[in-house]
């Protein structure tokens, strides 16, 4: 068989097929190509901005202090609904943790969950994270969904909702990080 881009470019089509029917690899491969092909998260368009109604939120931490979302009022806040076993969460993650690294003094971060303890605790330990994650205590506001995951969101100091990104997303791009600044200026 003679190797030419033809036959190489399937070869390596059949490859991947194949690492998606081998269940310890399907996994990484779902979190690779969405890392791949996720891209900046855009804007909300201004005159279709939601506003948050309400702050009342109650949210238990689970590795930081647990908190009322009314601590957020006035203030530009990111939301992240997520789990440990969503393939598009887990592949966001090196993203949003980045962006927190340089944020996590000017922005309220809340990554918000469901799972167990001991699920988040192994997680964060194995990928080396330590963003704040929360469990909600109490109802979320409207209009925040969590449903499918991730959602994200960006908050503006008035409380109208900048990004509303449903999936994966480069959240540490040079977009995200210009909104974050305005934001923050205004």
């Amino acid at each position: 068989m003679k190797f030419n881009k033809k036959n190489i470019s399937n070869v390596i089509f059949v490859t991947i097929l194949i690492l998606f029917f081998i269940p310890n690899t399907r996994g990484m491969m779902q979190i690779f190509l969405t890392r791949f092909f996720s891209f900046s998260p855009g804007l909300v368009e201004v005159e279709e901005r939601v506003k948050v109604v309400s702050y009342d939120w109650k949210l238990h931490g689970v590795n930081t202090e647990s908190i009322n979302f009314d601590t957020a009022k006035e203030k530009v806040v990111l939301i992240n609904y997520w789990a440990t076993w969503c393939p598009p969460c887990i592949a966001e993650m090196p993203s949003l943790q980045n962006l927190y690294n340089d944020y996590k003094d000017k922005v309220v971060f809340l990554f918000v969950t469901t799972d167990d303890d001991p699920e988040i605790n192994k997680f964060m330990k194995d990928k080396s994270y330590y963003y704040p994650i929360y469990r909600s205590l109490s109802d979320h506001p409207k209009p925040f969904v969590n449903s499918p995951i991730p959602q994200t969101y960006l908050i503006d100091k008035k409380g109208n909702i900048v990004i509303d990104k449903t999936n994966a997303a480069n959240w540490n791009s040079d977009k995200v990080r210009e909104t974050i600044d305005r934001l923050l200026a205004e």
